[in-house]
């Protein structure tokens, strides 16, 4: 792993993103998140490495786990950016303590023959959901115990969310989606039917509705209290990413962005009730999407895909930018929480981060 080098170079529009730093991880890059701040990025590879960069200008490289030859699959930083969690190939999670310049670390939860490719913090209080085959286990960070064991039973858990409110937790896998409450762990999960299995699951930003990307080439999408979801048919392929706008439409509500394959379709409700949701196609793709993610507090959707490409597309309508560095394909992207960065690992062990001069500059940089 190389240190990330920082470009010096500038954008030749305010609003376009030009590259900012970049470095390299061992292996292909699993995931990659900003610290709630945006002061570090952290970041995990196949081959089992977690690293953090953080500083401005020359920015400064900090391991927190070596290559151990058994891939991390997700990670993810507490809502208050105490904590940073990691799981993986090897059964684990691993939670560092973020409180001091050398995070601490003081939890490995797991023992179970089965990996952890899924977690997630509440969006309120620092409890965290991982899966453990058909399980999922809720670690509560001020007991420092397991709050929580939950059967999904019918299948291993394929997604977990967060209501964003804190007190409802979701989890996807075959024939639907349970959503537990936080209140009595011991009461029955409400349960959203889907005839063949749900694999990636999000809830809105008003945490009116959630949506359910599925096996069968549908997605649902529930309002929640409403036992009537609408179903989107028509797929290439099973849903990969579901991404929820933080801003709204004219019609109170907003946008949701979906990927199959190499095609992206954003789904947009209508004023009219009985209209349900209308969808239009992103062409530009050629290979299948890996990720995609609204910037904050914008209509501005950036998409990662195993082409090699991060496509920008202004009002999730038109393709403003695309940007470039991973030959063999990119895997991952994050947003920075104040929008003026874009990170983005690939498939080679490629990380890079662009920037505009839009929002402010630098690592840390204030909006």
């Amino acid at each position: 792993m190389s240190s990330l080098k920082t470009t010096g170079l500038k954008a030749k529009k305010k609003s376009e993103f030009a590259l900012h730093s970049q470095g390299r991880l061992s292996d292909y890059v699993t995931a990659i998140a900003y610290s709630p701040d945006g002061k570090t990025l952290a970041a995990s590879s196949g081959a089992g490495e977690v690293v953090l960069y953080h500083g401005v200008g020359t920015l400064q490289v900090m391991s927190l786990q070596k290559v151990i030859g058994r891939s991390v699959d997700c990670l993810a930083f507490s809502q208050d950016g105490q904590f940073l969690a990691a799981g993986g190939q090897n059964e684990q999670v691993n939670i560092w303590r973020m409180h001091s310049e050398v995070p601490e670390l003081i939890a490995t939860l797991g023992n179970s023959a089965a990996w952890v490719d899924r977690l997630a913090w509440s969006p309120t209080q620092n409890l965290l959901a991982f899966s453990l085959g058909k399980y999922v286990q809720v670690w509560d960070a001020g007991s420092v115990n397991i709050a929580a064991t939950l059967n999904f039973d019918t299948s291993s858990a394929l997604d977990i969310t967060w209501h964003p409110d804190g007190k409802r937790l979701s989890v996807s896998g075959y024939q639907g989606v349970k959503i537990w409450t936080a209140d009595d762990w011991n009461d029955d999960p409400y349960l959203l039917t889907i005839p063949s299995a749900s694999v990636a699951i999000a809830w809105s930003p008003d945490g009116k509705y959630i949506a359910s990307g599925n096996l069968d080439r549908t997605i649902t999408v529930l309002k929640w209290e409403n036992p009537h979801p609408w179903v989107m048919r028509g797929f290439p392929g099973k849903i990969r990413q579901l991404n929820w706008s933080n801003v709204f439409t004219k019609a109170g509500a907003p946008l949701l962005a979906s990927s199959s394959v190499e095609g992206i379709v954003i789904w947009e409700k209508q004023e009219d009730e009985t209209l349900g949701w209308e969808g239009r196609v992103l062409a530009g793709h050629e290979a299948t999407i890996q990720s995609i993610q609204f910037q904050p507090d914008s209509f501005l959707l950036a998409s990662a895909s195993a082409d090699g490409s991060v496509c920008l597309w202004q009002k999730a309508k038109r393709q403003i930018q695309v940007l470039n560095g991973a030959p063999s394909g990119f895997s991952c992207l994050s947003w920075h929480p104040q929008g003026h960065q874009l990170a983005a690992g690939g498939q080679n062990g490629e990380l890079l981060i662009w920037s505009t001069g839009l929002r402010g500059q630098g690592f840390g940089g204030n909006v």
